[in-house]
């Protein structure tokens, strides 16, 4: 079974990316939305976290270009009908409130 995990909140508040990082599968996907987009930036714990894992990572459009953020060669940004596509494709979606 696939999981898309959907976070959305910063990973500069609390540690739920790092949480998500320990469970994800290899069969998962990790959506970054909202301000969690911030785990993007360049030199930070959360970029070198996301790139060392080589996980399958998408990231949305809008909310990337709404805070400045650019997207690595290594994730994919995507938008909203793609998101709905993700979620239909993956056995469950877990969205880290």
């Amino acid at each position: 079974m696939s999981t898309l995990h959907v976070l959305s909140h910063s990973p500069f508040g609390d540690d739920r990316l790092s949480s998500c990082l320990r469970l994800i599968g290899s069969a998962d996907a990790l959506l970054l939305s909202g301000d969690a987009v911030y785990a993007l930036q360049p030199g930070t714990a959360p970029f070198t976290a996301l790139h060392t894992r080589q996980i399958k990572l998408f990231v949305l459009a809008e909310d990337a270009q709404a805070r400045a953020i650019a997207v690595p060669d290594w994730a994919e940004a995507i938008d909203y009908p793609a998101f709905v596509e993700l979620s239909i494709h993956h056995d469950k979606v877990n969205s880290w409130l």
